[in-house]
């Protein structure tokens, strides 16, 4: 148990530090203004338009780091600061969710396999350690009976949401790779300003490449107290 602590302690700190980084890294790029006078709206609606994305709505949203697509509604979601500001991290973010309306036009693989995760995630995430130390208690004073297939339940509702982890760093990665495409390819950015929203956009992928490392962490420690321990 000691060892799963200083594990988990270690990935906690690890994100710890990836976030302030990446907070940083928001503020120093927020200072640097786009030649072109866009904000964050603009630069998105013409993203979606370049790719010949007629039906998706660009939207503000409340918060800070907040900004998502949701393919369900089709809208681009822009937190506050970058909807109305004119910077290369707002070009970033902007142009990183519609990576993410292109995906989901051109059928992107990775996309869609998420997609069909959600529903499942959405309930596992949230019981799935609840049922292993359930079973597990349940497990050791029933003889590893019924309990252990509750705890044996509770690993495979972890292993989805691990799984999910792991296939959001390729749509992530990918959405932020066709952001900085278009923004190249397209001049939307100086050369400056570029370099600032590549920077802020590998900084926002670890935050997802750590967060699956944890993931993966917490899966294998409790699936060997569930399987480890049998005969």
């Amino acid at each position: 148990m000691l060892g799963y602590y200083i594990i988990i302690g270690a990935i906690a700190l690890v994100s710890w530090a990836v976030s302030s980084k990446l907070k940083r890294k928001f503020e120093k790029y927020s200072k640097i203004h786009l030649r072109n006078g866009m904000n964050g709206r603009e630069i998105a609606e013409k993203m979606l338009s370049d790719h010949g994305i007629y039906d998706v709505e660009v939207i503000s949203t409340p918060g800070r780091l907040t900004d998502h697509y949701n393919p369900k509604n089709k809208t681009v979601n822009l937190s506050e600061a970058v909807y109305n500001q004119r910077n290369a991290a707002a070009a970033a973010v902007a142009a990183h969710e519609c990576g993410h309306a292109v995906q989901h036009a051109k059928a992107y693989s990775w996309l869609q396999m998420r997609s069909t995760l959600v529903p499942v995630v959405s309930v596992s995430s949230g019981m799935s350690q609840w049922l292993i130390i359930g079973g597990l208690v349940l497990g050791g004073a029933a003889g590893m009976g019924l309990g252990w297939w509750v705890a044996a339940a509770g690993v495979v509702l972890m292993g989805f949401a691990t799984l999910f982890s792991f296939i959001t760093l390729p749509v992530e990665y990918d959405a932020s790779n066709r952001a900085l495409a278009w923004l190249k390819n397209k001049n939307m950015v100086s050369q400056q300003e570029y370099e600032g929203s590549e920077d802020a956009l590998k900084w926002a992928a670890r935050t997802y490449l750590v967060a699956a490392i944890g993931a993966l962490a917490n899966l294998l420690y409790w699936a060997f107290q569930v399987f480890g321990g049998r005969d």
